[in-house]
């Protein structure tokens, strides 16, 4: 789930579809949005905020279901919770692999430092959330999944204060709480921390910390010396080194969360809300970013942890919430779930596995690199790829795999080498002789670079096509409402109304929208970067189904990702790229994730020499 990313279920009466998000969706706050408040000093480690007198801790949030009457209520241990109308959650693990493997070491008498119970939130027709609920524990790392549209998205900004719950309880430290905005969310103790963080790009770290309360000394100064001590500390309890001298500007995106997150501290914040934090990260930085969530577990701070990446949720979380359809379905220990467990949780299903080298024989070279070179950034690239055939360019964050996807389809000038497409070669820098000669261009960032978010569904899918849509100069909206009503039926797209902005979409459905506006043009060549990035799983085995079909019928596939998974299942042959150059090729059959690794790191090289 990305920003500006909504989840959202039409009421019967509506049309379509169930993840339109709420209209006139406000943009993502920012944590310092709040009114100045006084500077807090950092609580010692490894203490938590008291109870108030006289009150005792929430109940847990979930109840024994319907088609678990076994199961004995127990207030000590963790709940296990399935809903009555789900009846393919798992109860027990059937998969020996993928077995949880995160710290269990969750105290299961530990206070219950806030939950959700049975919350409701629409928008008009959209029933975003219908029955909610979260319990978050002191010192633990606690998951919420669930596909694009479950109600994730809403419930994250019910904690933040930005939506009022239309009915249920918000209990933080046992006591029924109401935010009323942003500042609200801060002053209870609870931090959001967002996948785009939000820094002010032209001031230093500390000040970005303590921006509205910056420590003043005599004669209402700031005090920056005091500033940069307190940043220093901070960074310190999560085991990082970063300058707080140092503009904000120019930061990673990782560094720029371990900003956010000392920011919350600063505020002793004691629930730290993480949205899809390790879209963007290297596997460098999500090492260091656990690193830093297992600091803030042992300071006593509970962590709700939001990604769609299951196997992360495993290595770092200690139990899970499932939502779907906008209804708590499963709170369960990790422990002994499987990854499957939790995919059949989220989607109410099994999701089939499909293997790649299942197609027919390959037919006639559609596009070949030939020693493609941009100074800096890559160096000799030549492959071709065939009809029929899907081609996988894996490799490290960095290697220059979409840089070179950019080059073939004429975003970027290259330096030397040539792209030939369908036996003509292309012209340099012209996106325009790349469309003309049949290749379609799907962008890692769909946002910023696949869709316009201001304009609508329709209008989106149809902006590739519009030349065949054009009669007589015009543009009817009827042909283009038309048409994109076509290829949302083909491609599955969950939508209110085609007319409504693009941005109302989840994100699974906004890659399907950029899918359908270049599968308009019927492109004999497809290049896709990244296709499934922060998309869940039920989305993601439509996208897989949809590029396999696609090969099927003859089309060529060009597909960067950095999923070793799914690259495995959906590549016919795999090259690897490392520091811009080529590094290894393998067919799907000799391909194993140990192997391309050994390449993407260089040790397939060291062995051989």
């Amino acid at each position: 789930m990305g920003p500006g990313e909504e989840d959202g279920h039409r009421s019967p009466g509506a049309d379509a579809g169930a993840d339109a998000g709420e209209p006139g969706s406000p943009a993502e706050p920012a944590p310092d949005s709040a009114a100045p408040a006084p500077v807090s000093r950092s609580a010692p480690a490894g203490t938590s905020p008291p109870e108030p007198a006289g009150t005792s801790p929430a109940a847990p949030v979930d109840t024994p279901s319907m088609d678990s009457p076994g199961t004995p209520p127990a207030p000590a241990a963790p709940v296990n919770t399935t809903s009555p109308d789900s009846p393919n959650t798992p109860d027990s693990p059937n998969t020996p692999d993928s077995t949880a493997t995160a710290d269990a070491g969750t105290d299961a008498g530990a206070p219950v430092v806030l939950s959700l119970e049975h919350v409701s939130k629409s928008f008009g027709a959209v029933r975003a959330v219908i029955d909610g609920s979260i319990e978050l524990r002191a010192g633990e790392a606690h998951a919420l999944v669930g596909e694009n549209g479950a109600g994730k998205s809403t419930m994250v900004k019910i904690l933040a204060g930005v939506h009022q719950p239309d009915s249920g309880t918000l209990l933080v430290n046992g006591q029924p709480t109401e935010l009323h905005g942003p500042a609200g969310a801060i002053g209870a103790g609870i931090a959001i921390i967002y996948q785009e963080p939000t820094l002010f790009p032209d001031l230093s770290v500390a000040e970005n910390i303590f921006m509205g309360r910056q420590p003043l000394r005599r004669g209402r100064r700031i005090d920056g010396r005091e500033m940069t001590t307190e940043a220093d500390a901070l960074f310190a309890r999560l085991g990082v080194r970063i300058d707080p001298g140092r503009i904000a500007r120019g930061l990673s995106i990782a560094d720029q969360q371990v900003v956010e997150i000392a920011k919350a501290l600063s505020l002793n914040a004691r629930v730290i809300v993480m949205d899809e934090p390790t879209a963007a990260l290297s596997a460098v930085e999500v090492a260091r970013l656990f690193d830093v969530i297992a600091a803030l577990r042992a300071d006593g701070a509970a962590v709700l942890f939001i990604s769609h990446r299951l196997e992360e949720v495993f290595e770092i979380c200690q139990r899970v919430t499932v939502m779907r359809d906008g209804r708590h379905v499963l709170t369960s220990p990790l422990a002994g779930l499987t990854t499957g467990d939790l995919v059949r949780a989220m989607v109410g299903r099994d999701m089939p596995e499909r293997v790649a080298g299942e197609r027919g024989a390959p037919g006639a070279v559609q596009l070949t690199a030939q020693r493609l070179t941009r100074e800096g950034v890559f160096t000799d690239v030549s492959f071709e790829v065939r009809a029929g055939e899907i081609v996988a360019l894996a490799g490290l964050v960095g290697a220059g795999r979409s840089e070179v996807a950019r080059a073939i389809f004429g975003i970027d000038r290259y330096d030397a080498g040539t792209v030939t497409a369908g036996g003509r070669q292309l012209r340099k820098g012209s996106p325009t002789a790349a469309m003309t000669a049949g290749i379609g261009f799907v962008p890692e960032d769909r946002r910023q670079q696949g869709l316009v978010m201001e304009m609508s569904i329709q209008q989106n899918v149809a902006l590739a096509s519009l030349a065949t849509l054009r009669k007589a100069g015009i543009i009817r909206a009827s042909a283009e409402r038309s048409f994109a009503a076509d290829w949302a039926v083909r491609l599955s797209v969950k939508y209110g109304r085609l007319t409504d902005p693009v941005s109302m979409l989840s994100g699974g459905n906004q890659q399907k929208v950029v899918l359908a506006k270049w599968l308009g043009r019927r492109p004999s060549i497809l290049i896709v970067d990244e296709p499934t990035r922060g998309i869940d799983v039920g989305t993601k085995a439509d996208v897989h189904n949809l590029l396999d079909r696609l090969a099927g019928e003859g089309i060529a596939v060009l597909m960067i990702s950095s999923e070793l998974p799914e690259v495995l299942r959906l590549a016919d042959r795999i090259l690897v790229m490392r520091e811009g150059r080529l590094a290894a090729e393998f067919t799907q059959a000799e391909a194993s994730e140990e192997s391309i690794m050994a390449a993407a790191t260089g040790q397939l090289e060291a062995q051989e020499r």
